[in-house]
């Protein structure tokens, strides 16, 4: 059932404010992206590859904390759970997290680990190279117990509790059954990002946020037309025991199976081609050939944010997708991590109906 967005634009508007002062904890794999920005005019004498010249660097939140970000950037008022190393990187993210008001109490730093750093070179505005620096083994036992105690300790007081699993060794089935166990006992909702990895691990969160190729993983078939995705969307209803799953879809939107609805609802897209010249600025870039080019880079991300916040200041699921969906599309228009205002989530809502 296709939804219609532009007869829910009002009460999506007035939704907007209410989303300031929500407490949400996220909870997950805390990552550092890095850019290294420069020009190329030249082709390396050793290989077939450009020589970069190095002209400036910058740093945003990835992963766990691009999540907390765009809580953040909204209004909400966030804690991130998680562990980091006790290295360079580790206290660029802690600086990351101090500008965007992010609570850090409750992130670790272990000697024992390092902080995931993925590394981009840009030069002419294109991605050159990635190179990422991480570790995926399991949390030390002492190390786990410690950062569950502090989420334990704060769970009480949260509104919605987010987990962002990039399976880089934090979350594990007994971690997770732990954390949402807890949360249960305190009617505390909680909104995953799960790996493929894990299948049976949230049994009980109140939604489940995935890409199609993840769906597709789970259910072990493709999901590619309507009817494939609506077989997935029920079957992991089923296998995860969730009260909702919202499979984002690209260019197609996303898809939002509920346990008390009969009927899935399709939302659809939006979004415009952009460079690597808008990283990290504000708008969308109308300019561009008016094609739907998305950038997935924190997109999901945005999703499970803006649908955890929307939940937690009363919406019903429903609507909190169309937001979550109206945000990813403003989200799509920066290439790299980014987060939503609520000014251009406003001004997307606007463009909807015209």
């Amino acid at each position: 059932m296709p939804a219609n967005i532009a007869d829910a634009v009002p009460r999506l508007k007035r939704l907007i404010p209410r989303l300031r002062g929500k407490r949400i904890g996220v909870l997950g794999d805390l990552m550092l992206d890095r850019y290294l920005w420069g020009t190329a005019s030249r082709l390396s004498p050793e290989a077939a590859v450009p020589v970069v010249d190095f002209v400036e660097q910058s740093e945003c939140l990835g992963g766990a904390g691009n999540v907390a970000a765009n809580i953040s950037t909204l209004g909400g008022e966030v804690e991130a759970f998680g562990v980091i190393g006790n290295d360079e990187a580790g206290r660029a993210l802690q600086k990351c997290l101090s500008a965007a008001n992010i609570a850090a109490k409750g992130i670790i730093a272990d000697s024992k680990r390092v902080t995931t750093v993925k590394t981009r070179i840009i030069a002419r505005h294109q991605q050159v190279v990635r190179v990422d620096h991480e570790r995926r083994e399991s949390l030390r036992a002492e190390t786990q117990e410690k950062l569950l105690r502090s989420l334990f300790s704060a769970l009480k007081k949260l509104d919605a509790l987010l987990l962002s699993d990039y399976d880089k060794g934090l979350i594990t089935d007994d971690f997770a059954d732990r954390v949402l166990s807890a949360a249960h006992q305190l009617n505390v909702p909680v909104f995953v990002k799960p790996k493929t990895s894990r299948l049976y691990a949230y049994r009980g969160a109140r939604a489940i946020v995935c890409n199609a190729k993840e769906a597709g993983f789970y259910v072990t078939r493709s999901v590619a037309d309507e009817k494939s995705v609506e077989e997935a969307g029920r079957a992991l209803l089923a296998h995860f025991g969730c009260g909702a799953v919202v499979i984002t879809r690209g260019e197609k939107g996303m898809s939002v199976f509920e346990e008390s609805s009969p009927r899935h609802l399709h939302i659809p897209a939006t979004g415009f081609e952009v460079t690597y010249a808008r990283v990290g600025q504000p708008g969308i870039e109308r300019g561009a050939t008016g094609r739907q080019v998305f950038d997935v880079t924190g997109a999901g991300d945005t999703v499970l944010s803006v649908l955890a916040l929307a939940v937690a200041a009363g919406a019903p699921l429903v609507d909190a997708a169309m937001l979550a969906n109206t945000a990813a599309g403003v989200v799509v228009g920066k290439l790299g991590t980014a987060s939503a205002s609520p000014k251009e989530l406003v001004h997307a809502l606007d463009d909807i109906r015209q």
